[in-house]
């Protein structure tokens, strides 16, 4: 802000980059999710005998998915927020 930009445009620099990691961060987890999911339910079913579960259950994804991502896009909005308010010269000064 001390260089000319604007309160919207800091929110907007932290909150993009905020979410790129988030998106990133999603997709290795969901990936790594699915994946052991398949693993682990693989030695489950070894001990189910005849019956067959199938342990990819896709509301527990999208539910875990979207409580992580509005944790995350919190946790990136109230710095991004409060670094808005800071006064340019107080923070060039220190």
């Amino acid at each position: 802000m001390a260089l000319g930009a604007t309160a919207a445009q800091v929110l907007r620099l932290v909150m993009r980059e905020g979410v790129v990691l988030l998106t990133l961060g999603a997709a290795a987890g969901v990936a790594l999710a699915l994946l052991m999911a398949r693993l682990l339910g693989g030695y489950l079913n070894a001990f189910a005998g005849a019956t067959r579960v199938n342990f990819i259950n896709p509301m527990v994804f999208g539910c875990g998915l979207t409580l992580l991502a509005s944790l995350g896009l919190a946790a990136c909005y109230l710095p991004a927020r409060r670094a808005t308010r800071v006064d340019p010269v107080v923070a060039l000064r220190e």
